[in-house]
């Protein structure tokens, strides 16, 4: 049975090989629960996941916050959305786009916003946000520093 829940911290290991897909950078689960529960979860950022049951690790996450900003008022922000590389095509992101819109509407929201990556590998998960209501709104821009 496939059941979408809310990952609280202490949990956050759930998360962590589905969230290393999308974000290898942090190179080992160990330092991408340390970063999430030290520094995001503080700061509002939640995980939810998508389980099947049998598995203690999520097949599919999202992590997000609730924002408020003069430019767009009171929404949630989807930071990162991700599913095992064997999990896709599997329904997975459809469910975390429902639960985060109804999560949104439950927390009185005005919107649910998130941005994503423009490179050709980023196409699929264009298609999900799309078939989900989301539409392109805006230019990210980003200098390193």
């Amino acid at each position: 049975m496939i059941e979408v829940r809310e990952i609280q911290k202490g949990g956050t290991v759930q998360a962590a090989a589905a969230m290393l897909a999308l974000r290898p950078r942090w190179e080992t689960a160990d330092a991408l629960v340390d970063f999430i529960d030290a520094e995001l979860r503080p700061a509002g950022y939640r995980i939810v996941g998508v389980f099947d049951g049998r598995e203690s690790e999520a097949l599919a996450v999202a992590g997000f916050r609730e924002v408020r900003s003069l430019a767009w008022g009171h929404y949630l922000y989807v930071d990162d959305v991700s599913t095992l590389p064997t999990s896709r095509r599997s329904g997975h992101g459809e469910r975390l786009m429902d639960w985060l819109a109804e999560e949104a509407r439950r927390l009185g929201c005005e919107g649910l916003h998130l941005d994503s990556g423009v490179a050709a590998d980023r196409a699929p998960a264009h298609r999900l946000y799309m078939r989900n209501g989301l539409r392109i709104s805006a230019h990210h821009f980003e200098r390193e520093i």
